[in-house]
C-alpha cells in the first residue's frame, strides 16, 4: 500500500509544514511519496501548447506526467493544504486542471464522467485558515466539499475525510499540538 501525501504549502515555516512534518513522521516506515507542489516548482497555469492537448488526456510536461505516475500507484491520499480567501491555493487548482486528465483520471460517459483512478480508496484532506470550519462550511461556499471532494469523487475516490484548524491565526501552541495529535 503507497500513500501520497500532496502538499501545497510554499513556506516551511507554517503550521501547514508542521501537519506534513507529523504525517512523514507518522508514515516514515511505510511505502510513501511525497508530491511537494512548491518544491517541486509546479507551474498550474495551462499553456496555449498543453492546452492544445486538453482533449486527447496528453501532457508535454514531464513533471505532471511523474505525479501521474505517483498517483497510479496510489493507495491512500493525503492532501495538505491551507485555505486562502475561502478556497484552495491557485497552485492546487492547477494540479487537479492538469494532472487529473482525461483518460487518465476519468474518461466522459453520457451523464458525464466516470473515475479511473479507483486504486486509492481514501482521501483525507487536511487544511487550516484563519477562518473557522463553521464559516467556511456554512457561509464561505464550502470550497472542500465544491471544489475538492467534488472532484475527487468524479475521478473515483469514494472515501474523503476533512480535518480543519480554522482560526489559525489566533490558535494557541496547545490547540495546535492537540490538532497535530489527531492525524
Amino acid at each position: 500500500m503507497q500513500t501520497t501525501i500532496i502538499y501545497a504549502h510554499p513556506y516551511d515555516k507554517s503550521f501547514n509544514h508542521a501537519i506534513l512534518e507529523k504525517l512523514l513522521a507518522k508514515y516514515a516506515t511505510e511505502d510513501l511519496a511525497v508530491i511537494d507542489l512548491y518544491k517541486d516548482g509546479f507551474k498550474p497555469v495551462y499553456t496555449r501548447e498543453e492546452l492544445a492537448l486538453f482533449k486527447t488526456g496528453e501532457t508535454l510536461n514531464s513533471l505532471v506526467r511523474h505525479y501521474q505516475e505517483q498517483l497510479a500507484k496510489t493507495d491512500k491520499l493525503i492532501i495538505v493544504s491551507p485555505i486562502w480567501w475561502n478556497n484552495i491555493p491557485a497552485i492546487f487548482k492547477g494540479f487537479f486542471d492538469k494532472v487529473l486528465k482525461m483518460n487518465f483520471a476519468y474518461c466522459p460517459t453520457k451523464t458525464g464522467v466516470k473515475g479511473l483512478l479507483t486504486n486509492i480508496t481514501s482521501d483525507e484532506v487536511v487544511t487550516t485558515s484563519t477562518s473557522t470550519t463553521f464559516y467556511l462550511r456554512y457561509f464561505a461556499g464550502n470550497c472542500i466539499n465544491s471544489s475538492v471532494k467534488s472532484t475527487l469523487k468524479q475521478i473515483g475516490i469514494q472515501h474523503f475525510s476533512w480535518k480543519h484548524l480554522g482560526g489559525i491565526s489566533q490558535s494557541t501552541a496547545k490547540k495546535r499540538e492537540k490538532f497535530l495529535a489527531t492525524l
